[in-house]
């Protein structure tokens, strides 16, 4: 994710436009509808001198004002998916700092393995689960993992849902024991339950895209209109429609790819949501709480997402 500082410098965020790999397949699509505008052009006003090919431009409006209104729906659904996205792992922080604030408070003082447990658990859940929603867990990312352990993970298919089971056995070892009072478990349970909750919503945004038959239609509405706005715009603007019919191009797709963008907020485009500084951010909180020593989740720090500009 791009982090920027909002109405401080005008043309830089405009020239970070250029480093965006949506951006250039933008700009690719432009150019194309260009070339074919140009041989249109030259084809209509070199070569056809006695035909008049003119269509009525009061149509482009009627069909604009129609994907006017398909493009909005196509934006607002796919911010919506992408605002969902941010405040699942807005909550996801939360409840990982609520789970170890109530640990460090619940635990007998001697529990010092039982918090640094928890503490890796917690990092490690929200480490698997950035990688879980992108192309699978990269185990080799995993903190204070034993080799036995790391062997057990790799026969898995949900190792997130394997590490919130097995926080959830630790807490509940402790209850059985006495450590915990019912009072205790009763208030914490909430918070361990949450972090399926989140992992499932995740999972629903990722795995339940805009549905095939409307982004496929909105693609073909936008491929015919651009193909067809050379007709109503040459026998009135000459080679000037040809740069007039790549800004309109331009604004129609840049819209739809930028939607298409965000509509998965969890990968590595530049729109992404950060989730890897946001799983680094909960792995040092944890860790200061449980064992007071932020030393340690520095000790450990490694990079958990490439961060694209």
């Amino acid at each position: 994710m791009i982090i920027y500082e909002p109405n401080r410098n005008w043309l830089q965020d405009i020239s970070h436009l250029a480093k965006s790999w949506t951006m250039q397949k933008i700009l690719r699509a432009v150019l194309l509808m260009g070339a074919v505008s140009t041989v249109m052009a030259v084809v209509d006003i070199e070569l056809l001198t006695d035909m008049e090919m003119k269509v009525n431009t009061g149509i482009f409006s009627l069909l604009g004002v129609v994907l006017s209104i398909l493009l909005v729906f196509r934006t607002n659904s796919a911010y919506d998916r992408w605002w969902e996205g941010r405040k699942q792992w807005g909550a996801l922080v939360n409840n990982c700092r609520n789970i170890a604030l109530m640990a460090h408070v619940m635990l007998p003082e001697k529990e010092t393995a039982s918090r640094h447990y928890l503490a890796k658990s917690l990092a490690n859940f929200c480490i698997a689960l950035k990688e879980h929603l992108r192309k699978g867990t990269k185990l080799e990312e995993l903190i204070h993992v034993s080799p036995d352990e790391l062997a057990y993970y790799k026969t898995l298919g949900h190792i997130p849902n394997q590490i919130s089971l097995e926080i959830f056995q630790r807490v509940e070892a402790h209850y059985r024991a006495g450590d915990l009072s019912e009072a205790d478990m009763i208030n914490i349970k909430p918070q361990l339950t949450s972090l399926l909750d989140i992992l499932g919503a995740c999972e629903r945004i990722k795995k339940t895209p805009i549905p095939f038959s409307y982004n496929v239609y909105l693609k073909l509405y936008i491929t015919i209109y651009g193909l067809i706005l050379p007709l109503g715009l040459i026998p009135e603007f000459g080679y000037w429609s040809i740069p007039l019919v790549m800004f309109v191009f331009f604004a129609m797709i840049g819209v739809e790819m930028m939607a298409e963008e965000i509509e998965d907020p969890f990968g590595l485009d530049c729109n992404d949501l950060p989730t890897g500084n946001i799983a680094h951010t909960i792995k040092n909180n944890v860790f200061e709480i449980l064992e007071s020593k932020s030393s340690l989740a520095h000790q450990h720090q490694r990079e958990l997402y490439d961060k694209i500009f």
